[in-house]
């Protein structure tokens, strides 16, 4: 299994195997969507591939035929959702511009729109972190991923910030902390969704951490 799961990590080259059809490509589609179902619908650990490919209208066999465990599976889900996570907040720097201080939470405002409240996604990702927990092998590739997340997400971060004269003083710390805020404040939010108070109070703390990693030029 780990070296499945190395494989489907490594981003130096594309992963080996069958040449990718058309036909491939929507059953790997059809696999990915009913797996999306029903891991949000019965959790990680009770989610079997039989499972899924009778959600998808495939026979057992067909899942095999994309995914060597369900690990990999979910690590392909996860680079479809980061990939459009960096989509969404990289096209923030194409709005209309903040170049204020006084407007960092217009623009904290903007990364955050960004961002959606994925309730589906969030459950999964949770149960799948408490699963890494339970086997090492799968520890280091998801904190290569979420780094490679931070590594990305910041430069636009920066961009931002530099619109208001403001540098980052610890990238390494002010990544960590805005995927800890992130974390803590989408549990809060999901929890009492029709609470506007705790949104507001999101952002706040986003701005707060921000401006406490940053500092004028």
């Amino acid at each position: 299994m780990t070296e499945s799961i190395e494989a489907a990590a490594s981003d130096s080259a594309p992963p080996a195997g069958p040449r990718v059809t058309k036909r491939r490509g929507e059953t790997r589609r059809r696999m990915l969507d009913a797996a999306y179902e029903v891991l949000a619908e019965v959790g990680f650990g009770r989610s079997k591939p039989e499972r899924i490919c009778e959600r998808a209208g495939y026979t057992r066999g067909a899942f095999y035929s994309q995914f060597n465990s369900m690990d990999e599976l979910f690590l392909a889900l996860w680079e479809e959702k980061a990939a459009q996570l960096l989509a969404d907040v990289t096209a923030v720097l194409d709005r209309e511009p903040v170049t204020d201080i006084r407007e960092v939470r217009r623009m904290v405002d903007h990364v955050l729109d960004a961002i959606p409240m994925d309730e589906k996604w969030f459950r999964i990702t949770l149960e799948f972190a408490a699963h890494a927990l339970r086997n090492p092998e799968l520890r280091p590739v998801m904190v290569a991923r979420e780094e490679a997340i931070i590594a990305t997400l910041l430069p636009v971060v920066e961009t931002l910030l530099e619109r208001v004269g403001r540098k980052v003083t610890d990238r390494e710390a002010f990544g960590q902390a805005l995927v800890a805020v992130q974390d803590g404040t989408m549990t809060q939010c999901l929890m009492e969704p029709d609470k506007a108070l705790i949104r507001e109070r999101r952002a706040d703390l986003f701005m707060r951490v921000v401006l406490s990693f940053s500092e004028a030029e």
